[in-house]
């Protein structure tokens, strides 16, 4: 999991971004708030039994069992996995998730099964912070349910959401070098490559090359 990506192909952990339903990196200081009049759907169907959902408060739980249920599986690539989260922190992030959706600065889904909603199958967002008219994608699918192409079509969904917002013309998703997973995903979703920048590791599994994909002008 990375910056984005799934890995269905590699075996290796289907990737989000660096922050997805994780602690928010927070907005630049220069995004105008809210970076959009609009709000995306606050359901997302994804097909293979899967769906993107709004991220609420009381989800806090399930999502804290999630992420320390995959804490090995997210650690390569996730600064936020060093650590388990308490309940606590957990539920302060999800407090948080519904200020900066409700601000129209980023906007924090979970991953979960049709035939299941309670669970947490893994955590998406699409984030603010790379500046006006852009969102940043970011993700992460739970260890078991790896290779099912979920990341990829989770992530279309988000990238159309994305597109579809007032004011928004660009979406990226950035992963690390050496994240074949993550970088699987802009790919199968027809993104460019558009640089590669060098930056301080954050990560046990970064390199410090950092891919940036881009869609749309």
């Amino acid at each position: 999991m990375s910056h984005s990506s799934d890995a269905p192909d590699t075996g290796t952990p289907d990737s989000a971004t660096r922050d997805a339903g994780t602690p928010d990196a927070g907005t630049p200081d220069n995004v105008e708030r809210p970076l959009t009049p609009g709000r995306p759907p606050e359901l997302l169907p994804v097909g293979g039994g899967a769906h993107l959902r709004r991220r609420r408060p009381a989800d806090a739980a399930a999502l804290n069992d999630a992420v320390i249920a995959n804490l090995d599986h997210l650690r390569p690539y996730m600064p936020w996995a060093a650590n388990a989260p308490t309940l606590p922190e957990s539920q302060q992030l999800s407090v948080r998730g519904e200020q900066v959706w409700d601000e129209g600065t980023d906007f924090m889904y979970l991953l979960g099964l049709d035939a299941d909603p309670a669970v947490v199958i893994g955590g998406f967002g699409l984030h603010g912070r790379i500046g006006p008219g852009a969102l940043e994608i970011g993700y992460w699918v739970h260890r078991e349910h790896t290779g099912r192409g979920l990341a990829t079509a989770a992530a279309r969904a988000l990238t159309e959401a994305a597109l579809a917002l007032p004011g928004i013309t660009r979406a990226e998703i950035h992963c690390d070098e050496s994240n074949a997973a993550s970088a699987a995903v802009p790919r199968k979703l027809g993104y460019t490559l558009d640089r590669i920048d060098d930056e301080k590791p954050t990560a046990p599994a970064e390199t410090g090359r950092k891919m940036i994909w881009v869609t749309g002008s």
